[in-house]
């Protein structure tokens, strides 16, 4: 088993993977083949001065994350939209419209999730009585909108292929942290769940805000809005530590296992069973990872004439 952790995320038609110090993204692109995309990374987020500060290691990560996400999302945009093999193989990164892409994610996630449910708390604590009846109820609204929308977007098709590429990504990684042979038919009978998925960690950011929000009692509206906002940081970084912890002893312990399992039944909602061709695209997507990061004999890099591979320096 692998001593080393690696991490991924499904975008349009593959899959991207990351290590401590490279990332791949892999896509099929419309004429069949599988365009793969390889560079170094920063690793500050994982070696630098405030990866070895808790709690703000955590939000530094998920910036990082959100940030190599978004580029990875618009390589694939470009190599879905590219119209001969020539244009998706020179598909680049781009970075130009990222932070603005970035920060309307957020504002909008932060506006349905976190502030949405306290102005519905704004009409409701009229007919409740407590502050921990107020904050429970709040979330109540906010896991309800979370499961609602991960279930809606699961009913358009072009999303059900991205969750599908999402089973295909934590297919691979489990695998390849069980030692297993990566290749399509040795990945497909591993699970589709995995302890440190975003999913799961979402779920985990929503159970952590309910302790945190209902130290703060019942503030008037404003205070409240306020505070939903500043402290997601803050619960962000303290549902890092928490999955990071439960990720690296989830094969040793059966209570944190037990502890996991709501985690990883709501995973259900983001991903699918992934056919062999997508596993194909999530094993092509790791092996530069770790070929650059591990070098050894199983990661050997796909055949030239399947597969195009583009390096950057980070």
């Amino acid at each position: 088993m692998s001593t080393k952790t690696y991490g991924g995320q499904a975008v349009l038609e593959g899959v991207m993977m990351r290590g401590q110090r490279t990332m791949a993204v892999a896509c099929r692109a419309p004429a069949g083949e599988i365009v793969v995309h390889s560079e170094a990374v920063s690793p500050s987020a994982y070696a630098g001065r405030v990866a070895k500060v808790p709690l703000l290691r955590g939000a530094v990560m998920i910036w990082d994350t959100m940030a190599l996400g978004i580029r990875a999302l618009m390589f694939a945009a470009n190599v879905a939209g590219a119209e001969t093999k020539e244009e998706a193989h020179d598909a680049t990164m781009p970075s130009t419209v990222m932070w603005t892409t970035i920060a309307v994610a957020i504002l909008a996630a932060t506006g349905l999730f976190f502030v949405l449910p306290v102005l519905a708390m704004a009409y409701l604590d009229q007919y409740i009585g407590s502050a921990l009846e107020s904050n429970l109820v709040e979330k109540v609204i906010r896991l309800t909108l979370m499961l609602g929308y991960m279930f809606a977007i699961g009913q358009m098709p072009d999303i059900k292929r991205v969750f599908m590429y999402h089973g295909a990504e934590h297919k691979t990684i489990n695998a390849y942290e069980a030692g297993a042979e990566l290749t399509p038919e040795s990945v497909q009978r591993f699970p589709i769940e995995h302890p440190r998925c975003g999913t799961t960690f979402l779920l985990i950011v929503m159970v952590i805000s309910f302790f945190v929000f209902s130290l703060l009692g019942q503030p008037p509206i404003l205070i409240r809005i306020a505070s939903r906002i500043v402290l997601v940081p803050v619960i962000a970084g303290i549902a890092y530590e928490f999955i990071k912890w439960t990720g690296a002893n989830y094969h040793k312990s059966a209570f944190i296992r037990k502890l996991m399992a709501p985690g990883l039944a709501v995973q259900k909602l983001t991903t699918r069973e992934p056919d062999l061709t997508q596993l194909e695209v999530a094993i092509a997507a790791l092996k530069p990872v770790l070929l650059a990061e591990e070098p050894r004999p199983v990661v050997e890099a796909p055949a030239p004439e399947r597969v195009a591979v583009g390096v950057a320096a980070g």
